[in-house]
């Protein structure tokens, strides 16, 4: 399975875009005024750039690429004729493109095609290559790094050309138009916090600077980079702290004939929550996750057992109050000890994710020797499949296990503490997700969860997000090398 990211980006998550919200934008209604000034087309700043563009980026033939506020098109149009490259033209007005832009989308719709797309909001389309060429200039000084990011989360290279001095179309309709006038070294620094990587730049004449840059990288590089919610301090005070509070402990169960259900919480959940009561009328077990516990009881579904991973306090709102039916909570030892409080001797259990030598040394003093640590990755779902296999399930279904946001839903609940997360563009297998950091690092470890423990659980994740795509992009690419058919 291929999975590549776009690199982080401080845009909203994904939704919608309709005339309504494009709408919204004040310099809307300027541009549509002056693309009816026929003076205003005479020079294309795009068409004049596009041979250095294919000359400095090189894109291979049929190549996507998008045009970032397209204006005429007839850069696009070069784009396409000369460079041979398939582009999807972008803008907020309808009325930009010149007629004979307009019959090549219509005669030639595999090789050009345009969108209208706001660029002060998330862009949909992605592409390895983008072109905004006379563009930026234009852009409120304010809405210049939302706009960067939202370029260099949709395409993995990018060629800007940037005019760097007043504009002289603007009196016509009485406005100013380059609302950005700064030169090469600023719009460098701008690009350069926006995540972007220059590999190239010039000065021309001190009136229009060219860069060439680019943001993307591979998920397992971010997963490199990712960091812990809480320090290693306090990871091991929880996990002491828990250990001497004398909690039961995991261990391991003969394997049984019963089915799981993991309820995970992504915003698929949602619209499976028929089909969950299924496999409960069915008798399998039902464990829930974080915030999924309270979601099930509010929709009718009796959750037999709570895992919670998560070392931060605040989340002790993950066990309380404690909903009728739940017959145990399997909490990590790395959890605080607030996590706990209130939970009844009897029925809790705790579990290791990972021990410092120093807690492991105290768990084995404290445990008599014998303790079951639980592999996995970092994240609940990531530990919580190989706890229930240890505990004696091989067959596990997961709900709500997306992995990527759905519009502009992190998971099926409210869960605030998400909603200023940043996200990013994934492809897997030719299909582009939207997710944020976590869900990034999650979908890479969960390639090495199944390469280690695969054979020992059968696994079915529910619903359309990333994770469900990897395990239908990996069982097709099986059966192709095995000469069956996809499907």
């Amino acid at each position: 399975m291929s999975l590549t990211q776009a690199g982080m980006r401080g845009h909203a998550p994904k939704v919608k875009v309709t005339p309504a919200i494009l709408r919204s934008n004040p310099e809307q209604a300027k541009y549509e005024k002056l693309w009816e000034i026929p003076d205003y087309r005479a020079v294309a700043p795009g068409e004049q750039l596009a041979t250095s563009f294919l000359s400095i980026a090189n894109p291979p033939r049929d190549v996507e690429c998008i045009d970032f506020g397209c204006g005429t098109g007839r850069g696009a149009l070069m784009l396409a004729l000369v460079g041979g490259l398939r582009v999807t033209m972008i803008d907020f007005t309808a009325n930009c493109l010149d007629q004979e832009v307009h019959q090549a989308c219509e005669t030639q719709p595999t090789r050009i095609s345009f969108k209208r797309r706001d660029l002060t909001r998330m862009i949909p389309e992605t592409a390895p290559y983008g072109y905004c060429c006379d563009v930026m200039e234009h852009i409120p000084t304010a809405d210049v790094p939302t706009v960067l990011r939202n370029i260099l989360a949709s395409a993995e290279k990018v060629f800007f050309g940037i005019s760097t001095e007043d504009d002289v179309m603007g009196a016509r309709i009485g406005e100013t138009l380059h609302l950005t006038v700064r030169p090469l070294a600023w719009w460098i620094e701008q690009i350069k916090a926006a995540g972007g990587v220059i590999h190239w730049s010039q000065n021309i004449e001190d009136r229009e600077c060219l860069i060439f840059c680019s943001s993307w990288q591979d998920a397992g590089e971010l997963v490199k980079t990712g960091v812990v919610n809480v320090s290693d301090e306090t990871l091991q005070a929880n996990v002491r702290a828990n250990l001497e509070a004398g909690w039961k402990q995991i261990t391991p169960w003969d394997t049984q004939a019963r089915e799981a259900v993991i309820l995970a919480g992504g915003p698929s959940m949602k619209g499976q929550a028929e089909e969950i009561r299924k496999l409960v009328a069915e008798g399998a077990a039902i464990f829930s996750v974080n915030g999924a516990y309270h979601w099930a009881h509010e929709n009718g579904i009796q959750v037999g057992s709570q895992i919670v991973l998560d070392a931060r306090e605040f989340n002790a709102r993950f066990t309380r109050p404690i909903h009728p039916g739940t017959k145990s909570f399997l909490i990590a030892s790395q959890c605080n000890p607030a996590t706990l409080e209130g939970l009844p001797k009897e029925s809790t259990f705790l579990w290791h994710s990972g021990l410092s030598d120093e807690n492991e040394a105290l768990a084995r003093e404290k445990l008599g020797g014998f303790f079951f640590p639980v592999p996995g990755g970092s994240t609940v779902v990531l530990r919580a499949i190989p706890l229930l296999r240890l505990i004696g399930f091989r067959q596990v279904h997961v709900f709500g296990w997306d992995s990527c946001v759905f519009g502009d839903e992190h998971h099926a609940y409210s869960q605030p503490e998400n909603d200023s997360q940043v996200t990013a563009p994934v492809t897997c297998g030719g299909k582009v997700f939207w997710c944020v950091p976590w869900h990034i690092s999650q979908a890479s470890e969960f390639r090495d969860l199944v390469k280690y423990l695969g054979d020992s659980f059968e696994l079915a994740v529910y619903g359309d997000g990333l994770i469900a795509h990897m395990l239908k992009t990996g069982a097709a690419i099986n059966r192709n090398a095995e000469g069956l058919p996809a499907s």
